[in-house]
């Protein structure tokens, strides 16, 4: 039977900066460019698909499905610096906002598209994650930026997504919807059958309104999830950070 937090438990508070420190960092890497895309979910349609000992995270009532689409850059083990080549390539997210027994607000990522096979054949094997090998890339013109990605393996071969935005003017005070959307500082998922948390930390993010040019996707309705009923409720963008992974911390089956 599904795990699920007991009623008493509260989540932890929105920050916009991170509730705990890594001091000593797993994984180190660079988000950069990223478009951030939301819709409004009811929380019933994805409770089903989240990990063992989760639920889904909401806002008013409401959860939400992302598509983010950005660069990864120089992914580094430790405190040892970030490959440049085999660390560095477009990734397009589809992910779901999940709470822990513990309060641990976090996402839980329904598939990650990326352009590097071996990084795809390490996320897979040592962390169980939906890593998919994509062709993609990411294109800028002025203050307009392109991602596009297409399947390889394991697939469903064919799915695809371009995504174009138009970068506007610095977001100075974020809303409530932008901070609970992108302030996240762990990731929930499974392995072995147990549940897994992964904390992160990084910089307030530098948060940009953007306007949506193009998405033609069906990368959301191949992770399981409803097709969008229209338009995105939020657009954004953020240049990028520099994240810290910490330790892994595993919990009962």
């Amino acid at each position: 039977m599904r795990q699920t937090p007991p009623p008493a438990v509260v989540p932890e508070p929105i920050t916009a900066d991170p509730p705990h420190p890594v001091d000593r960092p797993l994984l180190t890497q660079s988000w950069l460019d990223l478009a951030f895309l939301h819709w409004a979910v009811d929380p019933a349609r994805v409770a089903p698909l989240l990990p063992a000992g989760t639920v889904p995270d909401t806002l008013d009532g409401v959860t939400y499905v992302g598509l983010v689409a950005f660069r990864m850059h120089e992914v580094g083990w430790f405190r040892l610096p970030g490959v440049p080549y085999l660390g560095s390539f477009p990734e397009t997210n589809v992910r779901l906002y999940s709470v822990d027994a513990r309060g641990r607000r976090a996402v839980v990522f329904r598939s990650l598209d990326a352009s590097r096979l071996i990084p795809v054949a390490v996320g897979r094997a040592a962390f169980r994650l939906p890593y998919v090998w994509s062709r993609m890339a990411v294109r800028h013109d002025g203050d307009t930026i392109t991602y596009t990605s297409g399947r390889r393996l394991p697939g469903p071969r064919g799915a695809h997504s371009r995504i174009a935005v138009r970068v506007g003017g610095r977001i100075a005070e974020p809303t409530a919807l932008e901070h609970f959307l992108t302030a996240r500082w762990g990731m929930h998922a499974e392995l072995f059958g147990r549940p897994l948390y992964v904390p992160n930390a990084h910089p307030r993010w530098p948060l940009h309104r953007a306007e949506l040019l193009d998405c033609d996707e069906d990368l959301v309705v191949a992770a399981g999830l409803p097709a969008p009923a229209g338009p995105p409720v939020s657009v954004l963008y953020s240049p990028g950070v520099p994240v810290r992974f910490g330790r892994p911390s595993l919990g009962r089956s």
